[in-house]
């Protein structure tokens, strides 16, 4: 009796049971359309290496035998046990790619075609698990306010000042992240600036964020990297800063923001909300587009920052709208005191979004 179809189902059901825990880990706890995406199509590939083994599914259901099968009262110490998504990750991940070799090796049995598309499928998947793995772990936060850090802004040209100040006052009551943005500085001296930022945020728990270098982010310390609509793309920039970095992306509408995250992007910027003497634009992203983001299925739910021109009053106007997180420059940068600018933009972001009928309720 030709017992292979019965080993062929067996691990075609676990690797497609697998499967479906990583692509519902990737949709349900992380909102990843795209990690998602990648799940359903390893999920598809098996389909069709499958067909191409040559059995009938009516061959495979003949020869399933659950009740005989011996190996369904052998269980191993800590196997129902999990920690964490990321632990749920790595034990559907590695049911997947051990299910995923025996169907390679059987497949060698009734078609090499088959038996290569198992192959790539299993390497597909150990791509799949250390990025789901590393997203799981990075569990991106949705910062409040960001302070987006540049000398010029500040008096004297005393950025080090500020930041002190800004740390001093503590994420709860002030600033959750700073982003050091100092687009002419020379490499040296602004990775010697993000190490000592970076010095100043970590003992805090403030994040720090470092504007268009990986480089820079990577080799201070930094928790992540932004970039803008003509930097290095979001893959590029993860191959520099490691898969537990945050990488975010500034958008000024949604199709920006819906491709974004499609390319992987942890966070995004919207703006410009309000004009702004810092950067001006010659057009302005507005309420609107905030609205509209907030609204939409596909990136509604992803961190994201409003940026410009953001006063405490219109920190409160956004915050209302529903919108969870500000940048701020000079409005943090050249205060008189960058401490209480940051507690009064906090205040606002924080009360008027919870007064009732806030964000529509």
């Amino acid at each position: 009796m030709d017992r292979l179809p019965r080993v062929i189902d067996a691990n075609l059901n676990r690797a497609r049971e697998g499967l479906r825990v990583l692509e519902d880990l990737a949709r349900f706890e992380l909102d990843d359309a795209a990690l998602s995406e990648r799940a359903k199509q390893i999920r598809h590939g098996i389909r069709t290496a499958a067909e191409a083994l040559g059995i009938s599914r009516q061959e495979l259901l003949e020869a399933r035998d659950t009740a005989g099968d011996v190996g369904t009262a052998i269980t191993a110490g800590g196997e129902y046990v999990r920690g964490s998504g990321a632990d749920l990750a790595a034990a559907a991940a590695g049911r997947v790619q051990e299910a995923l070799r025996v169907l390679e090796e059987a497949g060698k049995l009734r078609s090499t075609r088959a038996a290569e598309i198992f192959e790539r499928l299993r390497y597909q998947t150990y791509t799949l698990e250390r990025d789901l793995d590393a997203k799981l772990r990075r569990r991106v936060p949705q910062w409040t306010l960001c302070v987006l850090l540049t000398a010029s802004l500040c008096p004297g040209g005393d950025w080090e000042s500020v930041a002190r100040r800004v740390v001093e006052v503590g994420k709860e009551a002030g600033a959750d992240c700073i982003q050091l943005r100092e687009k002419a500085l020379e490499g040296r001296e602004l990775l010697a600036r993000a190490r000592t930022l970076a010095a100043m945020t970590r003992p805090r728990g403030i994040s720090l964020i470092i504007n268009d270098r990986p480089d820079i982010a990577k080799l201070s310390g930094a928790d992540g990297v932004h970039l803008g609509q003509t930097d290095l793309a979001v893959a590029d920039a993860r191959a520099i800063v490691g898969a537990g970095a945050i990488v975010g992306v500034s958008t000024a509408n949604l199709d920006q923001a819906r491709e974004a995250r499609r390319a992987g992007a942890d966070y995004v910027g919207l703006g410009p909300m309000f004009p702004s003497t810092t950067k001006p634009k010659d057009s302005l992203s507005g309420m609107e587009y905030l609205r509209a983001f907030l609204g939409d299925e596909a990136v509604g739910s992803l961190p994201h920052l409003a940026i410009s021109g953001i006063t405490p009053e219109r920190a409160g106007e956004l915050a209302r709208a529903g919108c969870r997180g500000i940048a701020v420059s000079s409005g943090v940068c050249s205060a008189a005191d960058p401490g209480a600018a940051c507690v009064a933009l906090r205040r606002e972001m924080s009360a008027l979004r919870d007064e009732p009928g806030a964000n529509g309720r």
